[in-house]
């Protein structure tokens, strides 16, 4: 069964690797490990934004872009960006103090268009006959109806692996098959610490 797959990169991210020692995740091996056998792996398209430096977390950037080159190593996987949007937007304090201003000025940070990316190419794909089976890494429930027009009106099968730790109702409801992602899968699913690609030898960051 040809079967194309469709990675929220920072639902995953959020979900399921932050905060643990499995960052450094290889995708197709994690994806693999979750499927039966009847599935091959034809493409794997992993939907993220670059990230931008803050004084906190200076390097992060630099983490990413070796994750994002280590992806680049497996031959059928498609890296597809959205963006990050920051605006000052006024909130509301949650306990203010007797006379001051119940309201302040925050930069809020807000990643744009991994969902929408991931939903088009799901149904344009579909459409296309690019696949058999999807499968979405994603506890996203926005992500219903591209899911659902898939198997209602193309008849194909749609599985969900969610990196969250509370399920989706929706999505449960609607695939084919739904799964969260094991964390023996995930802890078992790393890139070699070194690798090579057709720029060189680099490596793991060291903090991860």
């Amino acid at each position: 069964m040809r079967t194309l797959v469709y990675v929220d990169g920072f639902n995953l991210y959020y979900g399921a690797v932050r905060g643990t020692r499995h960052k450094w995740l290889d995708i197709h091996r994690l994806t693999e490990m979750h499927l039966a056998a009847h599935h091959r792996i034809v493409e794997i398209k992993y939907f993220t934004a670059r990230l931008n430096p803050r004084p906190h977390n200076p390097d992060q950037p630099i983490r990413q872009a070796l994750y994002l080159r280590a992806l680049a190593t497996i031959p059928n996987l498609q890296i597809i960006y959205g963006h990050f949007l920051t605006k000052v937007v006024r909130m509301q304090l949650a306990n203010p103090l007797s006379g001051q201003n119940p309201t302040v000025q925050v930069l809020k940070t807000e990643e744009k268009g991994s969902d929408v990316n991931l939903g088009t190419n799901l149904v344009h794909d579909g459409h296309m006959n690019h696949f058999d089976c999807a499968v979405v890494i994603s506890g996203d429930s926005d992500l219903l109806e591209p899911v659902r027009i898939i198997m209602s009106e193309l008849k194909k099968p749609v599985g969900v692996l969610n990196p969250q730790r509370h399920p989706c109702a929706v999505l449960k409801r609607q695939a084919t098959f739904y799964k969260h992602l094991r964390p023996n899968f995930l802890a078992n699913s790393g890139f070699p610490a070194t690798m090579v690609d057709a720029q060189g030898t680099f490596h793991k960051p060291v903090n991860w």
